[in-house]
């Protein structure tokens, strides 16, 4: 049979890397649910209007037809979800009165985007995004509440640093303002470009959009401030800018990063980073990204904000504020470098040996007694030397190999990584907690 080729942008992995994408996965749910959100999952598809609306990737939209449908099908003019945005305000809209408000959900499902592939880029991948949702207003606290969920959830996790970089657009447009800019937006798109073009390039379009060399340079001194704690308002009043707007901004924006505070460690740190300005025109203030230390390249891995009118009737209007944390954008290249993988291969924390082969329905009946009891185990393949039934337990990552006793003598467990083996029973025995399941492991530094 000839090899079959690999599928560009539709990334596979192996069992280790997915048993540590598992424990990620986990690891994010628990705190989610700690703050009270629930979780919801929204189908595959969506009408290709809802999905074009906002325009933005029109080009990437992953078109769903079967092969024997004419254009008169029931279910022409659909196509995969590209993020977890646009489902949710649909299902929001379709569900409100069902739901209650303010609604938290999280949501954990693969998105499609027909991109050219790249590190961090996938045509198919895994989003984790939360969302706090309410009825026509909803108070600014929830912005410090999404900031804290997932700086909490991010704080957790075994990766690479990272930083969440937070700012606020209406700090961003009242200092515009202040500036007597009057295309605030426009303004915006085009300083967001900051980290991939250079200074004077950003000067020259500013300048196309019909901003003076004056106001051109206190933009880019604005988008210079950057601080892990509340410094930023000072070093903004520093720039004699004043509007009643900037003022609701910054004192929104301290409290952000005020709130976060508790979570930063030697892995994850919040910063007030006033160049962020995200593209979406439906960002109306908090607005959130986040870079991995050493992956600088891959751009955000974690990216949302306030929107206050994303979801809407034509009579009711459902203001939120979210975050996505791009799980496949974040994890793959830690996996295809070797930088991530987990403990072991497989779930099992136990192998039970066999004596012989005739032994295996009293080594089944050990693991099924153990399984009662919550202990993932499974039965050697083949009954061969101790020995070898040893070696292919540790070439799978299993830490415990149980043997069976006789009527002389009783069963024992050995910890194959120490050495050390005890007599054992079955309906007594565990492992240590941090055993039961296979964990994360950098492997630039100690395993989590």
């Amino acid at each position: 049979m000839s090899k079959i080729p690999p599928l560009s942008g539709f990334p596979e992995l192996l069992p280790a890397q997915r048993n540590a994408e598992l424990a990620i996965l986990e690891s994010l749910r628990g705190v989610f649910e700690l703050h009270g959100y629930t979780n919801i999952e929204t189908r595959a598809v969506e009408p290709l209007g809802r999905l074009l609306s906002k325009g933005e990737i029109d080009n990437e939209v992953y078109v769903l037809r079967r092969l024997q449908a004419d254009d008169e099908a029931a279910d022409a003019g659909v196509g995969l979800h590209y993020d977890l945005t646009v489902p949710f305000a649909r299902y929001v809209l379709e569900n409100a009165g069902k739901l209650e408000f303010p609604f938290r959900r999280y949501q954990i499902q693969k998105a499609w985007r027909g991109e050219r592939p790249q590190e961090g880029r996938f045509r198919e991948f895994t989003q984790a995004d939360i969302d706090v949702v309410a009825r026509d207003e909803l108070p600014f606290h929830h912005d410090v509440e999404v900031a804290r969920v997932m700086a909490q959830a991010l704080a957790a996790l075994p990766l690479p640093g990272l930083r969440m970089q937070v700012n606020n657009r209406k700090l961003i447009e009242g200092f515009y303002r202040g500036l007597g800019i009057s295309n605030p937006t426009e303004v915006m798109r085009v300083v967001d470009k900051l980290d991939k073009l250079p200074s004077d390039v950003v000067v020259e379009r500013l300048a196309e959009v019909g901003l003076s060399p004056d106001q051109a340079a206190s933009c880019l001194d604005l988008a210079q401030i950057r601080t892990q704690d509340g410094a930023f308002v000072d070093a903004v009043r520093g720039l004699g800018v004043e509007h009643d707007l900037l003022d609701v901004g910054l004192a929104e924006l301290a409290a952000v990063i005020a709130g976060c505070r508790d979570f930063s460690n030697a892995r994850f740190t919040v910063e007030a980073d006033l160049r962020v300005a995200r593209g979406l025109d439906y960002y109306t203030g908090t607005v959130f990204e986040t870079v991995m230390d050493g992956f600088e390249a891959l751009g955000s891995v974690c990216s949302g904000g306030r929107y206050d009118a994303l979801a809407t009737d034509g009579s009711t209007t459902y203001p939120g504020v979210g975050v996505s944390f791009g799980v496949s954008r974040a994890l793959v290249p830690l996996f295809q470098r070797g930088l991530l993988t987990a403990s072991r291969s497989v779930p099992s924390v136990v192998m039970v040996a066999l004596v012989d082969d005739s032994s295996r329905p009293r080594s089944d009946a050990l693991a099924q007694r153990l399984r009662a009891r919550g202990i993932p185990t499974e039965v050697a393949a083949t009954a061969q030397k101790y020995g070898r039934q040893i070696r292919y337990a540790e070439r799978r990552g299993i830490p415990f190999v149980w043997f069976p006793g006789d009527d002389e003598s009783t069963d024992t467990v050995k910890d194959i990584r120490s050495g050390d083996q005890v007599a054992a029973h079955p309906d007594q025995w565990v492992p240590a907690t941090d055993d039961l399941r296979p964990k994360v492991v950098d492997t630039t530094r100690s395993g989590m």
